[in-house]
């Protein structure tokens, strides 16, 4: 069935409205409140970017003097503070005029922004932000991103950029994604005159931070004070404290630190040095030990001036090389002796041999390999090196040459470790050993050098039981399948001799071992 209102009577309708009238007027009085703590907020704000954008001005004054006293070394940092400047007052006026229009839609063309009288007003800020061709609130959106993503390209420290970044987000928080709000229309939408004039003014607040942040950076970037350490020395760095007769002693003299755009005056001796970047150059024609004396002075950025004096030793010597034999005292004809060459004082890239009766081969800066082409035939070395931009002998050196000495025989065997071993005769060899061996070969091996030899030819002798010598020859240098088995038919005890061993060396040279090898079968 359907149902009937109950008619209200004319008392009943008065005292609904009343309580319509009572519920408003204490949400006004709340509001009242609210917005009276906006203003306070604001007044608050005011004064932070008060004293934020005092403290810029005091840097960009300090930028001002620097640059006046030394515009080569300031300017860099000078031109990036003007530009940071420029950008952060034009994002900081657009916030200001923001506020004058917001305040004036809402109070008309009188309305001041230090003394709002429409702070309730919730349409100033809707038409002068989101009005539809003319709201200004996109204009904002963008200006605050590009501002945002230009500062934080001049921040590399990690925590300054999350605060520049988060200070000046334009991202929407979830509460406003939810309702399908952009930026400005969460901001802004439906939003008091008193709320909207305290964002902006926390918008101009926050462009002040920012701007003092990368003004801090710039600033740290520039020696502001001409010295900055407490203790200041002169320095002489000499380009060699060793030089060759004839050559060229040069120093850079500096103050530490050096400030490559202020130079002092540099004084040796009494006469002030006038060469570019002080450096200090004179000819050396007398050996010996030296001091160069001096001082320098500067002004510090108080115009006090600064004296330090410095001396610098250095030594003068005759023009002098080394060469040497890597392996040995004596070189070899047809073998490639290596060779290692050096000049005192001259970095070994700057030194170069050229040699006689033979070839020489470089392998690295200061070594080469060696080779004579004659046996008794003395070789010259040559030793030249670049100094002060020209080629200097730097002397010449003789070297005898003579054949390779004759190598020694051996059975080349494992031991029972696995590890190679060189039975050279003399001592028992097992006969396992002896049957394990391929043949024989022949080295010199010193302890010094150790060259191999090839083996072309050699000899085994064996005594019967009669005491008859059999001899076995091999065309190669391994055994011969007549000489293994005269090996399986030897007892423990027996011995049998190698001898008449052919050999070329790397020189090219054969000849014929004169000692015989004892072979001792255990």
């Amino acid at each position: 069935m359907a149902q009937h209102k109950k008619k209200l009577t004319p008392r009943q309708k008065m005292i609904n409205l009343m309580y319509v009238v009572l519920m408003a007027m204490l949400a006004l009085n709340v509001s009242s409140d609210v917005l009276n703590g906006f203003s306070l907020v604001d007044e608050g704000l005011n004064r932070s970017k008060d004293n934020s954008s005092s403290q810029n001005a005091a840097i960009y004054q300090t930028l001002e003097e620097a640059m006046k006293q030394n515009p080569e070394k300031v300017k860099e940092w000078y031109n990036k503070a003007k530009q940071v400047r420029s950008m952060s007052d034009s994002l900081y006026q657009f916030a200001e005029n923001l506020k004058w229009e917001i305040v004036r839609e809402a109070d008309g063309s009188d309305g001041d922004i230090y003394n709002i009288e429409g702070k309730e007003n919730l349409e100033a800020a809707t038409h002068v932000m989101l009005a539809p061709g003319i709201g200004k609130g996109g204009k904002l959106f963008d200006a605050i991103n590009e501002y945002r993503e230009s500062v934080l390209k001049m921040v590399d420290d990690k925590t300054q950029r999350k605060i520049i970044a988060d200070n000046l987000s334009t991202e929407v928080p979830q509460k406003g994604k939810l309702l399908g709000k952009n930026w400005q229309e969460y901001m802004f939408e439906n939003t008091p005159v008193a709320a909207s004039v305290t964002l902006l003014t926390k918008l101009q607040n926050d462009v002040r931070h920012a701007e003092g942040e990368i003004l801090h950076k710039l600033v740290s970037n520039i020696d502001i004070k001409d010295v900055r350490v407490n203790e200041i020395n002169a320095y002489v760095i000499p380009t060699s404290q060793t030089v060759v007769r004839g050559g060229k002693f040069s120093a850079q003299i500096i103050m530490a630190a050096v400030d490559t755009t202020q130079r002092p005056d540099i004084y040796i001796g009494n006469t002030l040095l006038k060469s570019a970047g002080g450096r200090y150059e004179t000819i050396c024609n007398s050996t010996g030990d030296f001091t160069l004396h001096g001082y320098l002075v500067m002004r510090n950025g108080n115009g006090e001036t600064i004296r330090r004096e410095f001396s610098q030793p250095y030594t003068v010597v005759e023009p002098t090389a080394t060469v040497s034999a890597t392996m040995m005292n004596m070189l070899y004809a047809g073998y490639q002796n290596p060779i290692s060459v050096s000049v005192p004082g001259i970095p070994t890239n700057k030194v170069n041999v050229t040699m006689s009766g033979g070839t020489l081969t470089k392998q690295a800066d200061g070594n080469y390999i060696a080779v004579p082409s004659k046996v008794g035939d003395d070789v010259t070395f040559t030793v030249t090196a670049e100094n002060e931009g020209h080629q200097q002998e730097m002397g010449k050196f003789v070297y005898h040459v003579r054949k390779l000495p004759d190598p020694t025989a051996y059975i080349d065997y494992n031991d029972a470790s696995g590890n190679k071993t060189r039975y050279k005769g003399g001592t028992p060899l097992s006969k396992s050993a002896l049957m394990s061996a391929a043949g024989i070969g022949a080295a010199i091996d010193d302890g010094l050098l150790d060259i191999q030899f090839r083996v072309v030819s050699f000899e085994t002798t064996f005594f019967d039981n009669m005491g008859n010598a059999v001899p076995e020859v091999s065309r190669t240098a391994n055994f011969t399948d007549r000489q293994r088995e005269m090996f399986r038919r030897l007892n423990r005890g027996k011995r049998f001799y190698i001898s008449r061993v052919h050999a070329v060396g790397p020189d090219g040279i054969e000849r014929t071992l004169p000692a015989s090898m004892e072979v001792i079968v255990n």
